[in-house]
């Protein structure tokens, strides 16, 4: 029987990460200037600035798609209290 495997998002990214592709990117000119004059690699900031937009952007998702079960957890654990918490030693 074949394994069901899920790959979440930021999963796919990390692996991803070694793989590149070229884009074309407009950039304020001064500021793309300045970069260059102190020997910024501009590739690698904005691939490094723009994979945590997308992984906040991700948890965000995340987070909005499941609020309703995230809420009925949290009025379930405030009316019950934890699972096992009586077994609980600190």
């Amino acid at each position: 029987m074949p394994s069901v495997h899920s790959t979440s998002p930021e999963q796919t990214l990390r692996s991803r990460h070694t793989a590149k592709r070229a884009t074309n990117l407009s950039l304020s000119a001064d500021v793309l200037d300045a970069a260059r004059m102190l020997k910024i690699n501009v590739s690698q900031v904005c691939d490094s600035h723009l994979r945590e937009v997308v992984r906040r952007e991700q948890e965000r998702r995340w987070r909005e798609e499941h609020a309703d079960f995230i809420a009925a957890y949290n009025a379930t654990i405030e009316a019950d209290g934890l699972p096992l918490d009586e077994w609980r030693s600190f």
